[in-house]
């Protein structure tokens, strides 16, 4: 059975860093894309990075775009989300995600077939 575990969430001050991790198993996601996603309360759930199974293409979100840094350790089946530089509208539940095996990265979530059960991230002002 597949599973995904955030960890790393927590309360920060604005400009502050935290590094999320996801961490997968139940089978190798090596040959699959993987992704995070957030929802602040009262809003949809959105994109805010993907990563290829090689962790060579890369997209992010225009709201967290050289701010966050996303990457993966395929030989631990853990993606990493580094956050920098965070801001109030950063604060949300982070989700990771992972599609079915060798579909390339996508922004859409209904494109992902197995979700984390969250990680709360917040930010004070």
């Amino acid at each position: 059975q597949v599973q995904l575990v955030e960890s790393g969430g927590g309360l920060v001050q604005a400009g502050g860093s935290l590094r999320l991790s996801c961490a997968a198993s139940g089978r190798t996601f090596s040959n699959s894309a993987m992704g995070w996603f957030r929802q602040a309360p009262g809003k949809e759930r959105e994109f805010v990075a993907a990563i290829s199974r090689s962790g060579g293409r890369i997209q992010y979100a225009d709201s967290v775009k050289g701010r966050f840094t996303t990457s993966r350790d395929n030989a631990k089946n853990t993606m990493y989300l580094q956050m920098n530089s965070l801001k109030p509208e950063d604060t949300a539940v982070y989700y990771c995600a992972v599609r079915d095996t060798f579909y390339t990265i996508s922004t859409r979530r209904e494109e992902y077939d197995y979700w984390g059960q969250g990680t709360q991230v917040t930010v004070s002002s």
